[in-house]
């Protein structure tokens, strides 16, 4: 995802659809603080996937792909609209950062992800936490709304085993039913779409462990077993490890 910095989910702003309105200093700031974190992140991946030689070649031609295309701010275009209005969700769904591959992989270890186990990432992006999970020797699957992203990542991760498909999360089948573990970065989704999300992972077998960015799951049928704090491309941010129970048991508990 030349590549404009990666910057905070954009919230809602009722007045406009467009880019909000910063003040230059701010604006400054802002990207200042998002150089850094950028550099921070990037030299993270570099040190964690260069134990992993074919891992850093994909993350490489991943990053290059970034620059013809930055996936922070998607084009406004009629097929874009098309599918947000097929899928039900806003245009500022889609403006969100992505999971470093290093808040991935220790994320996926908290979660018990190892080999044999199998990931499903939901809202994949360009597939970094894919590589994460590769990198644990588990199964990677990532469902991506846009093609574009799809179209550009999918390459580079085939070469590592990971697959990444275009897939509107909210209606397709998410293959859940033989997952062991489901990621999802649903920071900036609203709240009907998160609803959806719950419903859906309710596919999911009793036992699979389910994280989520910022927000826990609200639906019934899932327990909280931890909460941690982790670094993101917008900066720190809560994830929550599930464990999904089943249709019609309690919601999620206080073991935080």
């Amino acid at each position: 995802m030349a590549e404009d910095s990666p910057s905070p989910p954009a919230r809602r702003d009722s007045s406009s659809d467009d880019d909000l309105h910063i003040s230059l200093p701010r604006l400054l700031v802002i990207r200042v603080w998002s150089l850094g974190l950028e550099g921070v992140n990037r030299l993270g991946d570099f040190l964690v996937l260069a134990w992993r030689p074919r891992l850093l070649l994909a993350w490489l031609r991943l990053w290059l792909r970034e620059v013809l295309v930055s996936p922070y701010r998607p084009r406004r275009s009629f097929e874009l609209i098309r599918v947000l209005r097929a899928s039900h969700q806003d245009f500022h769904e889609l403006m969100y950062g992505e999971t470093p591959v290093h808040t991935a992989l220790s994320l996926f270890r908290k979660a018990g992800l190892t080999k044999g186990s199998r990931l499903v990432d939901v809202g994949a992006g360009r597939g970094r936490a894919l590589l994460a999970a590769r990198w644990l020797g588990a199964e990677a699957l990532g469902l991506e709304l846009l093609e574009q992203h799809v179209a550009l990542a999918s390459g580079p991760l085939a070469r590592t085993g990971a697959v990444l498909r275009q897939a509107d999360a909210t209606q397709a089948d998410l293959s859940l039913g033989d997952a062991t573990h489901v990621f999802i970065n649903w920071t900036a989704f609203s709240p009907d779409t998160r609803a959806r999300l719950g419903t859906r992972l309710l596919a999911c077998r009793p036992g699979t462990r389910v994280l989520t960015v910022t927000r826990p799951v609200e639906a019934k049928g899932f327990t909280v077993l931890s909460r941690h704090r982790a670094l993101f491309t917008w900066g720190l941010e809560s994830v929550w490890i599930h464990e999904v129970q089943g249709a019609g048991t309690a919601g999620p508990g206080a073991a935080l």
